[in-house]
């Protein structure tokens, strides 16, 4: 039976200020990136965002990103391959704590905003974080949302890595994404139709008409999205009526 795993970015608040829906939506998703501490989220949001992931059984991971969080972790730093190793680990290490304290474990990695355009595009980079995982847990998944990233992963037979696909957002035919300067309702037929074709075909139609691979296992909503949960409630009610099972990263690798 196709199963498929629905992510989410998560743990985004800080102090008094709030980020996202995380309450409404974990119900909904199978795995969780929850923010480090650097580009968003503090100790305390951590911490109740890893006790309600474990509330509802969602798979734990870190949504590293680099240390600027004025600018959410999307502006450009000049960092060394070691550098941005030292703040993945830094930020893992915080999450598996909080995670210890639920009896739960963390399973996968995934970076963020400026961080993952720097592994994208340098090999260097990309290799530095990815052998780090390997020394502090080899069992930790990586969870791509970028070819480039994806390939690179492939080359260690030790690492088990999962494509992500996005539906809430249009593709180019590049298969780069667009994102948008104010982020809009989503239409969520068109969501819903997007999550079937990348489960059952691995692809999805560009801003262009275009059809191109989306060879994905998991899927990300955007869960700060003004209809995320509209959209959540109509992707669960596709992916039941099409025989689709909803599967946590770690039983899909």
């Amino acid at each position: 039976m196709t199963a498929i795993d629905i992510n989410c970015d998560m743990g985004e608040s800080f102090g008094n200020w709030t980020m996202g829906r995380d309450a409404e939506v974990m119900p909904y998703i199978t795995s969780a990136n929850i923010a480090g501490g650097y580009h968003a989220g503090d100790p305390h949001v951590m911490r109740e965002t890893v006790t309600l992931a474990a509330e509802y059984d969602v798979g734990i991971g870190i949504h590293p990103g680099l240390p600027d969080k004025m600018g959410f972790g999307r502006r450009s730093m000049d960092a060394t391959p070691e550098e941005v190793r030292d703040y993945v680990v830094y930020q893992l290490g915080a999450l598996m704590a909080f995670s210890n304290r639920h009896g739960a474990s963390v399973q996968h990695v995934k970076p963020h905003g400026a961080m993952y355009s720097m592994l994208s595009e340098s090999e260097a980079h990309c290799r530095a974080v990815m052998e780090a995982l390997l020394e502090v847990d080899p069992s930790l998944i990586y969870l791509a949302t970028d070819m480039n990233i994806y390939e690179v992963a492939q080359e260690y037979d030790e690492l088990d890595a999962v494509f992500e696909g996005y539906v809430d957002l249009d593709y180019n035919p590049d298969r780069t994404l667009i994102v948008e300067k104010e982020v809009e309702p989503k239409d969520p037929n068109l969501v819903a139709d997007r999550v079937i074709s990348i489960a059952t075909r691995g692809e999805v139609e560009a801003v262009d008409g275009t059809v191109i691979d989306v060879p994905a296992s998991s899927i990300c909503i955007h869960g700060d999205g003004p209809n995320s949960v509209e959209l959540l409630e109509t992707i669960h009610d596709r992916l039941e009526a099409e025989g689709i099972e909803l599967a946590r990263l770690d039983e899909l690798v």
